[in-house]
């Protein structure tokens, strides 16, 4: 299954969060590929800071659901400064509709 969605930077925060995204906690990559979280691509539109990120999942467990967890509260807490949050430090996030996809299999 993939999944896609976006969530928004605030002003001038692109060069924080992608400095960030390149040192990302070993126990957070961890997690995701427990999850079921097989491919996590995130891409940027400097013109907006808007954030596109795509995930392909089993079982129907992406990134957003993880919460519960303790070290995903800690990396949601850690980014919030920099990113557009709800109350409990979750990245405001919009589930984008598939409207297209090509496979080379």
């Amino acid at each position: 299954m993939r999944i896609a969605f976006k969530m928004k930077l605030k002003e001038g925060c692109a060069s924080a969060y992608q400095e960030r995204h390149q040192r990302v906690w070993p126990e957070v990559t961890a997690l995701l590929r427990q999850s079921g979280v097989e491919e996590y691509s995130i891409f940027i539109d400097h013109d907006t800071e808007t954030l596109y990120a795509f995930q392909k999942i089993r079982n129907g467990v992406g990134s957003q659901h993880l919460g519960h967890h303790e070290v995903i509260k800690k990396w949601w807490s850690y980014m919030s400064d920099i990113m557009e949050v709800n109350e409990d430090d979750s990245p405001v996030s919009v589930e984008l509709e598939e409207v297209f996809y090509l496979s080379s299999t």
